[in-house]
């Protein structure tokens, strides 16, 4: 019997990977919108801003203004642009920037990225724990650190005033317009170009070359692929990916453990960083301050799992 050709065993890795990924990307649009649409009333009627409040007095210890606490929560509950959002409306130095910068790498867009990887088979509220506490960690120590600058803050007086419920539903609803068809596109695409990169072999060629990489983070070699989609397209784009490695059983537990715990903190290194880094950040040590704490995390983790299995087969 004659071998498929190219362009056949290019359509049959496309059919097979079409109705897993249409599942998870319909799971995806549900969350992310319905999650938008709660978000988007959190703000409407006060409490994002109630507590930013709260956390500001906080915020002395990381070497920011009470106000930075504003752009921090919009980032933790939103996104990135949201933060920067809000970030802008402050007079910040290099130095603030960068500590914020930091905090919100480590644990924006929160809900989404949370259930995002949960799907994957990792415990919610590590995940949470995890971003979270090291945004925090990572800020105190940079505060430490990092050379002291003689700047005062100053807030720059942007709110306008609360708008009309129907407009802010109406801004809602435009931006999913646009989020939808994005995440609709990025996700096909990527479920696509994964499966025909293992079709012909592409991606034990890529782990091999990247094996060096990942041991020193402390990841699998299986992870390369994935890793590689998280860090420059982001974490929710590169955990859809996951999603279906995991539900192939291709990745073990301890392997999607182990890349959620450094993916949560170190993902989208490119477009987040630049984004930073044109208000001020210095974005090499937003880029190794999170890379050093992954690193952290993941051997700690397979340490952990190590005793843990060492003490059962005693």
């Amino acid at each position: 019997m004659e071998a498929p050709g190219f362009r056949q065993r290019c359509a049959a890795a496309v059919r097979k990977v079409l109705p897993s990924t249409l599942k998870t990307a319909l799971w995806m649009i549900k969350i992310t919108v319905g999650v938008s649409f709660a978000i988007m009333l959190l703000g409407y009627f006060g409490f994002i801003d109630w507590l930013s409040a709260v956390l500001s007095p906080l915020f002395v210890h990381f070497g920011l203004p009470g106000e930075a606490a504003l752009a921090y929560v919009s980032g933790y509950f939103v996104n990135m642009y949201s933060a920067v959002t809000a970030a802008v409306a402050l007079d910040l130095d290099a130095r603030a920037v960068t500590i914020l910068g930091v905090m919100v790498l480590c644990s924006h867009n929160m809900i989404v990225e949370t259930a995002v990887q949960k799907k994957t088979g990792s415990p919610a509220l590590l995940m949470v724990l995890v971003r979270t506490l090291s945004g925090i960690i990572l800020a105190y120590v940079l505060n430490l650190l990092l050379p002291e600058t003689v700047s005062e803050a100053a807030v720059v007086d942007a709110v306008a005033g609360r708008p009309e419920f129907r407009d802010a539903v109406l801004d809602w609803l435009m931006d999913v317009c646009v989020l939808v068809p994005k995440m609709l596109v990025i996700i096909f695409a990527l479920n696509i170009l994964q499966a025909l990169l293992a079709e012909f072999g592409i991606i034990r060629l890529i782990s091999r070359m990247l094996r060096p990489v990942m041991r020193v983070f402390g990841l699998s070699a299986r992870c390369s692929v994935l890793w590689i989609i998280a860090n420059t397209l982001g974490l929710a784009y590169g955990a859809a990916a996951m999603i279906e490695e995991a539900g192939n059983d291709k990745l073990r537990k301890a392997d999607i453990n182990g890349l959620n715990l450094h993916i949560g903190i170190s993902h989208s290194n490119l477009e987040d960083l630049f984004l930073l880094a044109s208000i001020g950040a210095a974005w090499w040590v937003l880029l190794l301050a999170r890379w050093a704490m992954a690193i952290i995390l993941v051997w700690g983790y397979r340490l952990e799992a190590y005793i843990k299995n060492k003490y059962v087969s005693l």
